[in-house]
């Protein structure tokens, strides 16, 4: 293609910017994206049992029993729950702004203008001044400048950047202000190369949604054909009508769709999201509140997420004969005088600045190749700030033993004096003045959060493994670690000695603090403690930590960081605060155990309703429920209590297999309700029972055993149980007596013989749960570890 070269002055014309933008050569966002509407939506309306729901629904209304299409008012709730969320999610995330700075200053025809960012074209002619984010791959063509790139290398030092330089895209010009001509842009910048593998789907992990899953997935395979040859045997059954075939045969498949456990949980979880939400939490992906509390490893990007991405002064050392009153008297003039915006000056002017100290003759900006600043007064002398190898010079072994005393505690600078001035080339080039005195040295620290200790002390505590992921060097990140708890003797490495996958793979394992580490090279580490079965979690701010966000189990994402690092991340914490994370990991627990005691009630009403219907398949007898008659039982024993008890606060650690946990507490209901319909059907014939009696007596067979099911669930009883479960149990009691709700919910009046049968069948229904409960106990403490069952 032809490139042009404009002149810093007079920048592209107007016809030269239209064919770029005929050759789609725009800085088109290509920032990782957010789900669009319609795929919200068509994901949770076309999934497979929404769509056997509709179908069922659809049988009701042709037969125009219209009662019994009450189930599908769960459908449709988890359907707007699900779809709300994720709509709620997105408009967040779209809120956040996509770079600090809404609009670019190029220059066309000699004219400087405010552009959008979109609209930027290749060998457009930027102007840059401090505080302005790069919106593209630039080269320096008049000017310099110094840019803070920690966003995306996660490298906090400044660089200094003059003609012909690189700048890339997402990086922040903190002084200085240059003219750039836009050498990449769209999707050939770099922000755009390094994000572009991120934009695939991420596998969900999470315990309940695999768990859930397959169940589902033996359903799928169960329901069609057992739902037709079900169907088939009622309709051939003596004394079933068509519409009785339809109504019997739909309250099997919908007994056997959980649909409600999908409900439950979803709403369970959309709840902690508007709870996480009051705490400045964004939840873009509903299970990963369960995911963060299961997490063993937390991995950490230094830059942003343990430090504040500034620097504090934390130490004064004076030299010799000098006091700090003298130290304190040349920073207060140099911090004053000068207008340095890097991180290392404004910790400095943090703490001295004043208003009251007189005016400089004569300044020296800080440059990164002299690595020193200072001012000069005519009746004062020189006054000099800067790294100690720079200023100090020929003397750095004089004061080796201290430096490296210092060094340890952070990053040092020296302070000097002298009578003379600066001295000055024809090109406006500085060299420190003669006979330069050393007035001490002071220490600077990144900037730790508040709470960062103490949350990482918690997540210890809870036994999760932590590692710190960082560009900068080793050393630095290696006393920020020891600073926030790590121990003295902590394992680290400088990440530009490995070159090959093996030592990657060791280095995750055995090491905790990792230096110089390159975006591909976190993503490779976090694959590498994957594939040790660990589930891992990740925070970060940057482009350069987008990979590694994308490949965790959880990824969180800090609102001040990029747009590509907060899009691909499924926790957003909205006010930066990584002391919420604590608080996300407590409702967590609260969602699992909740959710684990909830479903065991959803998971009884599933197991008996689909060997019923196999068992149905086998014998010339109508099947005993209608749907109206499963709304009912489902409702009072599984549907209200289930969102109850799913509420409520829960702290406990998160133990045992949930699958196993589950099924523990929901087979001895099942089985009973499955050996309550089988030898009633057999009692029925002795004692003579018509259709409609053996189905009262299974509905109210089935809620007893609900009830029992609810009231283990419910161990140990408080007052908000005790009255729920006595609330439930008396209107359903209402339900069956009163003529009226009997005839609603299609429940027949039972005279003394159907009574004494019931009587039997309930004694033996306690006697059936209480030894199959006892015996799967035996079972799983035998068996603690549940992968050996």
């Amino acid at each position: 293609m032809k490139r042009y070269n404009p002149s810093p002055s007079q920048g592209l014309s107007d016809s030269q910017v239209q064919q770029r933008i005929n050759e789609g050569l725009e800085n088109a966002n290509t920032s990782v994206p957010t789900k669009s509407f319609s795929t919200i939506i068509r994901e949770n309306l076309f999934t497979l049992f929404n769509i056997i729901n509709f179908i069922l629904a659809l049988a009701i209304i042709m037969v125009k029993s219209y009662k019994n299409m009450l189930f599908m008012g769960v459908v449709i709730s988890n359907l707007i729950i699900g779809a709300f969320q994720e709509i709620r999610a997105k408009r967040a995330v779209d809120s956040l702004s996509l770079m600090s700075s809404a609009k670019a200053k190029v220059i066309r025809n000699s004219i400087k203008k405010q552009i959008e960012l979109e609209k930027i074209v290749l060998d457009d002619v930027i102007f840059l001044s401090t505080g302005d984010q790069v919106p593209a791959d630039c080269i320096i063509c008049e000017g310099f400048c110094e840019v803070n790139e920690s966003l995306l290398t996660g490298e906090s030092d400044s660089i200094v950047k003059k003609h012909s330089d690189l700048l890339l895209s997402g990086s922040f010009v903190v002084s200085g202000h240059c003219k750039a001509k836009a050498e990449k842009v769209g999707e050939a910048s770099y922000v755009s190369a390094v994000s572009k593998d991120a934009k695939y789907v991420k596998k969900i992990n999470s315990k309940i949604s695999s768990t859930f899953r397959k169940i589902m997935l033996v359903l799928s395979i169960l329901i069609i054909p057992v739902g037709i040859l079900l169907f088939i045997r009622q309709l051939n059954t003596p004394n079933n009508t068509f519409q009785e075939a339809v109504a019997k045969t739909v309250a099997a498949i919908i007994g056997m769709i959980p649909e409600g456990l999908v409900l439950l949980t979803s709403t369970v979880l959309a709840v902690s999201v508007i709870r996480l939400s009051k705490i400045k939490v964004l939840v873009q992906q509903l299970f990963c509140i369960e995911t963060l509390a299961r997490v063993d490893v937390l991995c950490l990007d230094k830059t942003g997420t343990i430090t504040e991405g500034n620097m504090e002064l934390t130490d004064v050392e004076p030299c010799g004969n000098f006091k700090e009153d003298q130290i304190t008297e040349a920073l207060v003039a140099i911090t004053t005088n000068l207008k340095d915006k890097n991180s290392t000056f404004l910790a400095v002017a943090a703490k001295y600045y004043s208003k009251k100290t007189k005016t400089a003759d004569k300044l020296v900006h800080f440059s990164s190749e002299r690595k020193w600043s200072g001012v000069y007064f005519k009746r004062g002398g020189s006054f000099i700030l800067g790294a100690p190898e720079f200023v100090i010079k020929n003397k750095t072994l004089k004061f080796q033993r201290d430096l490296e005393i210092y060094a340890k505690k952070g990053r040092v600078l020296v302070v000097a004096k002298s009578n003379n001035c600066f001295e000055e080339d024809k090109n406006g080039n500085f060299a420190l003045p003669l006979e330069i005195e050393i007035l001490g040295f002071i220490i600077l620290k990144d900037k730790i959060r508040k709470d960062a200790s103490e949350t990482l002390s918690y997540f210890r505590e809870q036994g999760v493994n932590l590692k710190i992921i960082s560009g900068d060097s080793a050393s630095s990140v290696v006393a920020i670690a020891k600073s926030v708890g790590f121990p003295q003797d902590v394992k680290y490495i400088d990440m530009t000695e490995i070159n090959n996958e093996r030592d990657i793979k060791k280095a995750a394992i055995e090491c905790s603090v990792f230096g110089r580490v390159s975006p591909m090279q976190k993503k490779q580490i976090i694959c590498a403690l994957k594939d040790e079965k660990h589930t891992v979690a990740m925070t970060g701010d940057g482009v350069n930590d987008v990979l590694a966000l994308k490949e965790s189990d959880c990824s969180i994402a800090m609102a001040s960081g990029s747009d590509a690092a907060r899009n691909v991340s499924e926790l957003v914490l909205l006010n930066s605060d990584f002391s919420t994370i604590p608080k996300i990991t407590a409702e967590g627990r609260r969602c699992i155990n909740n959710i684990q005691r909830s479903s065991s009630l959803f998971l009884v009403k599933t197991i008996y309703s689909s060997i019923l219907a196999i068992i149905f398949l086998f014998v010339k007898m109508p099947y005993p429920f209608e749907p109206i008659q499963m709304t009912l039982t489902t409702s009072l024993t599984i549907g209200i209590p289930s969102f109850i008890l799913a509420l409520e606060p829960n702290k406990e650690r998160i133990t045992g297999n949930f699958f196993f946990n589950i099924m523990g507490k929901s087979l001895p209901g099942a089985i009973t309700v499955i050996v309550n319909v089988f030898l009633l059907n057999i009692i029925a014939h002795y004692f003579g029972m018509n259709e409609q009696h053996i189905s009262a007596v299974s509905v109210i067979l089935t809620a007893f055993t609900g009830f029992l099911v609810l009231y283990n669930v419910c161990l140990p009883f408080n007052w908000l149980r005790y009255t729920l479960f006595g609330s439930l149990v008396a209107t359903f009691i209402v339900a069956v007596i009163f003529p009226k709700t009997g005839e609603f919910f299609s429940i027949a009046k039972i005279g003394v013989s159907e009574f004494l049968v019931l009587s039997g069948l309930m004694l033996l229904s306690f006697l059936v749960w209480r030894g199959i409960l006892d015996s799967l106990k035996i079972i799983f403490k035998k068996f603690p570890d549940s992968s050996k069952v």
